[in-house]
């Protein structure tokens, strides 16, 4: 069969439609063997190989096949039976990666917000157990600070706009960090103004129960549930809103060799769509 050649795959009474070459990518498998003709158990009726096994699954292993990553739902729960059509295809490296479920199954992250509000001031600080998405949510969110004499402040009902400096967030560690907005005055009697952007919102909010607004907005829709709110300090009134969420393993990609000595061989590493913990 030419690799120019369109398949058609009759799966348990569901259709497929792809190029050779994809079947092809791990030579020593069933479906390469397939288009050879030297798999007998795949048979060629009315231009489509029919294959009595289960669609659903099949549909899986070929994305697996056209991105070399295994890529699942979240509520994906049928890993044996994926690892058992895997098998019967003979797609070692597939069946590989499922034999390691604890890998693929998605874990349970936990996200808590520290919220402070002192006078003009308010303080926010942000604690995950996974670290990449703390750092995902650093680089969304972004501060900037106005300084302009504090006499100037109290002589004008609308002081003038001042350009913006950024200031980067505090991080404490890879699992927190650390942000404030609202107003105070500094050693010089400059009265410091601290704005808070969360990307993809392009507004700088001043005031510190609106910020806090939107984060929690932020981190709903990016699949987290609100779990409880407490205080923590009575007396400096800490607030603090505790969130989780079922958080994807990581997805694990394929590098077939391209040594002629070791072709058909296959090493299992990290998916690089995600960012490392």
């Amino acid at each position: 069969m030419s690799n120019q050649d369109v398949v058609v795959l009759n799966v348990g009474g569901m259709t497929f439609t792809t190029w050779a070459p994809t079947l092809q990518q791990f030579p020593e498998s069933r479906l390469a063997r397939m288009l050879n003709g030297s798999d007998r158990d795949f048979r060629l009726m009315n231009g489509q190989f029919f294959v009595d096994r289960d669609g659903v699954l099949f549909s899986y292993i070929l994305d697996f096949l056209r991105t070399l990553q295994l890529s699942l739902p979240t509520n994906f729960s049928d890993y044996q039976r994926l690892q058992r059509e895997a098998d019967f295809y003979e797609l070692n490296s597939l069946a590989e990666i499922l034999s390691q479920e604890n890998l693929l199954k998605p874990r349970l992250e936990i996200l808590e917000v520290r919220f402070l509000l002192q006078e003009t001031q308010a303080f926010i600080r942000i604690f995950g157990s996974c670290s990449s998405t703390i750092e995902e949510l650093a680089g969304r969110i972004s501060m900037f600070t106005e300084q302009q004499l504090g006499q100037g402040w109290h002589n004008n009902s609308f002081p003038p706009q001042r350009p913006l400096n950024p200031v980067p967030l505090e991080r404490p560690s890879h699992h927190d960090l650390v942000f404030q907005c609202g107003t105070d005055y500094s050693v010089a009697d400059q009265l410091v103004t601290r704005y808070v952007s969360i990307k993809p919102d392009a507004r700088k909010l001043i005031n510190g129960t609106n910020v806090l607004g939107l984060l929690v907005d932020t981190l709903l829709k990016e699949g987290f549930h609100l779990v409880s709110t407490r205080t923590v300090s009575s007396e400096e009134k800490v607030e603090c809103y505790s969130f989780d969420r079922m958080k994807r393993a990581e997805g694990l990609a394929i590098t077939v060799s391209q040594n002629p000595e070791s072709a058909g061989i296959a090493q299992i590493k990290r998916s690089q769509v995600q960012k490392r913990k």
